[in-house]
């Protein structure tokens, strides 16, 4: 192997350009034609990570070609000197903006957030939280965003340990390590982009492989002392490689798998680009440019102003409908961003500052968004309307399908509240969640067990007759089930495809004495809590509601389906959310039926338990 001097490459800054932008774009989710162009510009994050790849192992093995080992202490002063300050100082512009803007509940959700940032473990707080990327209510949280940098930090600890102990020794075989590490990550990202699609996208070796496809190629430049010299190739594939990227920023959505397979298109182009640019060819020209060059310098402030400008954006309604406003968040985005750059960022890696002064600063400023964080926790409920603030605070429930409070556990996920001879199962998705606790009082005062098979997600898309609870089930007689969950979306041939599955599966409990209660969709109601319950208390809206004859139009077709089967009882939900002509999210402070988009409030649940005892009580399937 060669040591190659690290010369200036600013088609890696135009590279980076581009990733930032199109980022930007995408969280700003600006409409053309009723559609959003930029619905695949996530791709920027990847883009970022096989450039950083890249520079971080020419980095790593040049100075370990120069002076056969490597020193810790000088890399992770740059990786410090280069991330965190500029960090911190976003987070503490953001503090005022928190503190005005969020509800308590979101503040607290802030708080975390940040903390775990600042440890650079944010990825796995916002997977383990429930945090769906790209969901709408992921674009309201402020440093979402730092996933990303977690990934990126924990490469940059972990990698060059491992690669130091392969160069010693196992230094013949470096590059099989390396092509091997790239196999299997992009193997387990496929599988894992199936079936742990949340974990899959927020874990570090599920993205490794886009790391160490850079990895791969500062590899073969340091063996060979210099990149491609074929001028055929050389004029050719930077441009097929931008072909390559293009494509996936215009046409991947948040619905496809990623990181999987396909994610290896813009991940190839980026590496034609890095590999084959060269100063005659027009892409490396073009990202030569003082602008896109420009825009690459200052792409870090970008990345880290972004996100929380657009989430305080959208919880104020700034941004809601509105061109001129989106366009003005861009560019406070970019004015910000340059003033952090020359200000923040420039002077803290200036090695003309003493290194050990700015990890005084920096422990210093770690301590104040500590404390801060601390006392804003402790006072921010009184700036908040008490009726808001105990609906806030009842909303903590959302996860008690993972603690199953003080239960018995019988089986994995599957609890058992109670120990009574009636027996009462619920079984559904996330939309019964908020009603276990309770449910589980109110059965169990009437002296009947509750036992809750509960999941988030929507577990009717596999049959219940494979799943492994189904052993257990189909031995119970004498007993009540309870099904309900999220179907509105589905499309009529999809939903009978899907209430034939639930049909099939009913034979288990139809058998043996047993009765059945669904309940009907929860009305679909365009709710944000972290925006609108901010408006809300500031008197600047008063209920959030669509009309009856639209919720009843989404949800005939599911409610026709259920009315064919006359052995089932059917409770409508539209009695909790519904008056003559509106339903409801929010009837007023005091009356809050909904704590998101589509799941109910713990008041609303309270509600639908109501009607749920009473036809229990109705089915006369027990004689006391």
């Amino acid at each position: 192997m060669h040591t190659v001097k690290p010369n200036y490459r600013p088609e890696i800054d135009g590279l980076r350009a581009i990733a930032v932008v199109f980022v930007i774009l995408y969280h700003a989710q600006i409409s053309l034609f009723n559609s959003q162009p930029f619905q695949g510009g996530f791709i920027g994050v990847d883009i970022f990570f096989v450039i950083s790849g890249y520079l971080i192992t020419s980095i790593i093995l040049n100075e370990m070609l120069i002076t056969g080992t490597f020193s810790f202490k000088y890399f992770y002063e740059r990786r410090i000197r280069r991330i965190i300050p500029v960090l911190l100082f976003v987070m503490l512009v953001s503090f005022p903006f928190a503190w005005i803007y969020l509800i308590p509940n979101s503040f607290i959700d802030y708080s975390k957030s940040i903390l775990y940032s600042l440890g650079f473990t944010s990825n796995f707080y916002f997977y383990f939280s429930g945090q769906a990327y790209g969901a709408s209510s992921s674009l309201l949280k402020p440093f979402l965003h730092t996933w990303s940098l977690s990934v990126e930090e924990q490469y940059y600890i972990l990698f060059p340990i491992i690669l130091l102990i392969i160069f010693k020794f196992f230094r013949q075989y470096l590059i099989y390590f390396l092509i091997f590490g790239f196999t299997v990550s992009l193997l387990v990202a496929d599988w894992g982009s199936r079936n742990y699609p949340g974990f899959n996208f927020y874990i570090l070796p599920t993205r490794g492989w886009e790391l160490l496809a850079g990895s791969i190629l500062s590899y073969f430049e340091l063996k060979n002392g210099y990149r491609n010299r074929n001028k055929v190739l050389n004029s050719i594939l930077p441009k097929f490689g931008i072909i390559l990227i293009l494509p996936s920023i215009f046409f991947f959505n948040d619905e496809m798998l990623h990181p999987s397979l396909y994610t290896l298109l813009p991940v190839i182009g980026v590496c034609l680009i890095i590999w084959f640019s060269n100063k005659d060819e027009i892409i490396t020209k073009i990202f030569s440019t003082k602008l896109f060059v420009s825009i690459g310098l200052i792409s870090y402030s970008l990345y880290l102003w972004h996100y929380p400008i657009f989430a305080f954006a959208r919880v104020t309604s700034i941004f809601d409908e509105n061109y001129i406003n989106q366009i003005f968040s861009i560019i406070l985005i970019f004015i910000l961003s340059i003033i952090s750059f020359y200000f923040v960022e420039q002077p803290f890696r200036n090695k003309k500052n003493n290194f050990k002064y700015i990890l005084y600063l920096i422990v210093f400023i770690y301590f104040i968004i500590f404390a801060s964080l601390i006392f804003l926790l402790n006072n921010k409920t009184t700036v908040f309307d008490k009726n808001l603030l105990e609906y806030n605070e009842l909303e903590n429930t959302r996860n008690s399908w993972e603690k199953c409070i003080i239960n018995e556990i019988i089986e994995d996920d599957y609890c058992k509240i109670g120990n009574f001879d009636k027996k009462v199962f619920l079984i559904g998705d996330s939309h019964l969640i908020p009603l276990i606790n309770d449910l589980s009082k109110k059965l169990n005062k009437n002296k009947y067990e509750l036992n809750n098979l509960t999941q988030p997600g929507f577990i009717y898309k596999r049959k219940l007759k494979e799943d492994k609870r189904s052993e257990y089930l189909k031995n119970i007689n004498n007993s009540i089930f309870i099904f309900g969950g999220y179907y509105q979306r589905e499309s009529k041939n999809e939903l009978n495809m899907l209430f034939k599955s639930y049909i099939e599966d009913f034979d288990i409990f139809l058998n043996n004495n047993n009765k059945i209660i669904f309940l009907t969709p929860i009305p679909l109601i365009n709710f944000n809590p972290e925006k609108d319950l901010y408006l809300i208390n500031q008197n600047k809206k008063k209920e959030i509601s669509i009309s009856k004859k639209e919720v009843i139009n989404k949800n005939k077709d599911a409610i026709n389906f259920i009315n064919q089967f006359n052995n089932i009882s059917l409770i409508n939900l539209n009695k909790i959310f519904c008056d003559n002509l509106k339903c409801y999210a929010v009837k007023s402070k005091e009356n809050i039926l909904k704590s998101d988009y589509d799941h109910p409030s713990l008041k609303a649940s309270s509600m639908i338990n109501d009607l749920i005892l009473n036809e229990i009580k109705k089915l006369q399937i027990y004689s006391d």
